[in-house]
């Protein structure tokens, strides 16, 4: 692998592994938030489970012996769980040190700041203090995507980065509906008072689109406004269609500096241009599990193909 095609692959996944760090603070946070309304035939555990799954690390805990607490420590501070908050910022630190040179003063130092607070993530704190934790990951992520915006030059290595970002918060929202559809399909008939209303909108607040949704619709949650949202809204900065809108110029930014065109720009223009001709009822029509699954694979498979186009 020659040093350009190691710089791709370090920027990209230091920029998926913060990603996912914030992303899981948001899914604990909506956990946290779920398991505490009442609700028939779930429990606290069977809420954090579902977590755990739109996570895509369910497979590490033992569906029957894992408790709650333990669920919450696995997901945020394990290090033996590739996927925790721990081992993610772990990771993009290991990846931003190898390219210290491409990143700006400002960035590494705030990336690196993170990485040496980890240890005051401990177990009593997680425990305790659960939400103020969350806070904390949601600001440091926050704080380097700032100092990244405002100090990196928009050249092949800001792209890459942009990129690894992108297909990330796309695997987390795609696979974070795709769990959560099955609680929200069944209350489409009636409105059941508030727990109802505070599922519905977990979602909401695990992507910051709470907001955004009562600018779009005024109130009035229903799954399919929730998903329209958050699958074919292009404006909503954690949406399907608004990653895949920005995965697009990031493609062709790097089609003119390179000069040369790949599968993975053909891909994700072609993806782009279907969620354009989607609309929210056929989704619904046709089945919304298999037109995430369909998503989640394309996503995965668009991965490859820039990394195989770029040599990493």
């Amino acid at each position: 692998m020659s040093t350009l095609s190691r710089t791709a692959a370090d920027l990209f996944w230091m920029a998926r592994y913060l990603e996912r760090a914030e992303s899981m603070a948001r899914l604990v946070e909506m956990g946290a938030r779920v398991a505490m309304l009442p609700a028939r035939g779930v429990t606290a555990r069977d809420e954090w489970r579902s977590v755990a799954l739109a996570a895509g690390c369910d497979g590490y805990f033992d569906p029957e012996a894992s408790s709650v607490d333990a669920i919450i420590l696995g997901l945020v501070v394990d290090r033996e769980n590739p996927s925790s908050i721990a081992s993610c910022f772990e990771r993009a630190r290991a990846n931003a040190r190898s390219v210290r040179t491409a990143l700006s003063v400002q960035a590494w130092e705030s990336l690196n700041e993170t990485w040496l607070r980890l240890d005051e993530l401990t177990v009593s704190r997680v425990l305790h203090e659960l939400p103020q934790v969350v806070d904390w990951v949601k600001g440091r992520c926050a704080q380097f995507r700032g100092a990244a915006d405002a100090t990196l030059l928009r050249d092949d290595r800001f792209e890459f980065a942009r990129l690894g970002l992108l297909i990330e918060r796309a695997d987390t929202t795609l696979r974070l509906l795709d769990v959560k559809h099955f609680v929200l399909l069944p209350e489409t008939q009636v409105v059941g008072g508030d727990p109802d209303r505070h599922r519905w909108t977990s979602i909401l607040v695990a992507t910051s689109a709470l907001r955004a949704y009562h600018w779009v619709y005024r109130g009035d949650y229903s799954p399919e406004r929730i998903v329209d949202l958050l699958l074919l809204n292009g404006s909503c900065p954690r949406s399907y269609a608004f990653c895949y809108g920005e995965i697009v110029q990031a493609l062709e930014h790097l089609a003119r500096l390179y000069g040369a065109r790949h599968a993975c720009h053909t891909s994700a223009a072609a993806t782009l241009a279907a969620i354009g001709d989607t609309a929210i009822g056929d989704v619904f029509h046709t089945g919304l599990h298999g037109f995430l699954t369909e998503a989640i694979g394309g996503n995965n498979r668009l991965s490859r193909e820039i990394a195989t186009a770029y040599h990493f």
